[in-house]
């Protein structure tokens, strides 16, 4: 049994912490809002994980000190843009060669530091690692069968990572390649929303299908173009996170798309989504980082214009359609 504290009482940090008490781990939940904590401790379930009660062994907090204390794991769930925030006020109270597992998906605007990259930078004497996959908090909260991944530079902490985490529900492979884990999870949510804006805008599977194959294809060039493999984005948590989010019904990227096909700003379907929409947030990054690494990404410079220029969607998917003819793979060679 080891003793884990998650930071971040949003669904996926619940929902993980509720499937490493049901491993039979010690489990504190830490939130910044004290009420929250309250409400958590008072009925043992989260208001937006409806099928799911907290085990009884779980401990809650909301003090720093206390969730850093002793714990063989940290794991980190705050949403993304709050990260280096809560990383920084960890700092006094982690200990040195503290694991701490990033299950949050996002590049930081500006920086474009991938969420390990953070934690390394606020907090000097921790170990970075990442979760990572097709794994949405509703169904891992109940225990249907997911497959995620574990990437570490180092191998045991991988390996330690995937014996704490898995059970016959909750299955985890291991990577060194942690970059393109973090890359491939930040801009499947970029890629999430235009797959939104599609279904808005009233089109069918054979968009769905076009947005998915290539958007992989822009993940995928970039991560190789940053030193990545190949490989890694066309597995879990490249094409099996981009697959989930672009499909499912609980995705808050992709109804934050469809809210923006339908004619809404970017600030209204945030509103109406009324969760932190990732993929928003990455935007940017990512075309920041297609243009560092001089790789072009057409879907998510379309995501850019209709997100911060008021381009209609509609005009994007035109405009995308309409490029200058090309191969799909044009390195391969002509008889």
């Amino acid at each position: 049994m080891a003793n884990i504290g998650v930071l971040g009482s949003g669904t996926w940090g619940t929902a993980l912490a509720i499937h490493l008490a049901k491993c039979g781990h010690a489990v504190t939940l830490w939130s910044a809002f004290p009420a929250e904590i309250d409400a958590l401790k008072e009925t043992h379930r989260h208001k937006n994980l409806p099928g799911a009660l907290l085990p009884e062994t779980m401990c809650f907090t909301a003090e720093l000190p206390e969730i850093c204390a002793g714990k063989d794991l940290l794991i980190l769930a705050v949403p993304s843009i709050y990260t280096r925030e809560t990383a920084r006020k960890m700092r006094p109270f982690v200990p040195e060669g503290q694991i701490i597992v990033n299950v949050a998906k996002g590049i930081e605007e500006g920086t474009l530091k991938t969420q390990s990259d953070i934690t390394e930078e606020e907090i000097l004497q921790s170990v970075a690692a990442v979760l990572s996959g097709p794994s949405h908090a509703e169904e891992v909260s109940v225990g249907m069968p997911t497959a995620v991944v574990a990437a570490s530079r180092k191998r045991e902490t991988a390996l330690y990572i995937q014996e704490l985490f898995m059970n016959p529900q909750f299955r985890v492979y291991i990577s060194p390649d942690m970059q393109s884990v973090e890359v491939g999870g930040s801009l499947k949510n970029v890629i999430a929303l235009a797959a939104g804006m599609a279904d808005g805008l009233g089109y069918g599977d054979n968009t769905m299908a076009a947005l998915v194959t290539r958007g992989i294809t822009e993940l995928a060039r970039l991560g190789m173009e940053m030193g990545g493999s190949p490989m890694t984005f066309y597995g879990l948590t490249g094409l099996g996170d981009l697959i989930v989010t672009c499909e499912s019904r609980h995705s808050r990227n992709r109804r934050a798309g469809v809210l923006i096909g339908q004619g809404k700003s970017m600030q209204e379907a945030m509103d109406e989504v009324q969760m932190v929409v990732e993929g928003v947030y990455s935007a940017r990054a990512g075309k920041q980082l297609a243009d560092k690494y001089g790789v072009r990404m057409p879907i998510i410079e379309e995501v850019n214009r209709i997100l911060f220029e008021g381009k209609p969607a509609a005009d994007a998917v035109m405009d995308l359609m309409c490029r200058d003819k090309t191969a799909e793979h044009p390195d391969l060679k002509w008889e």
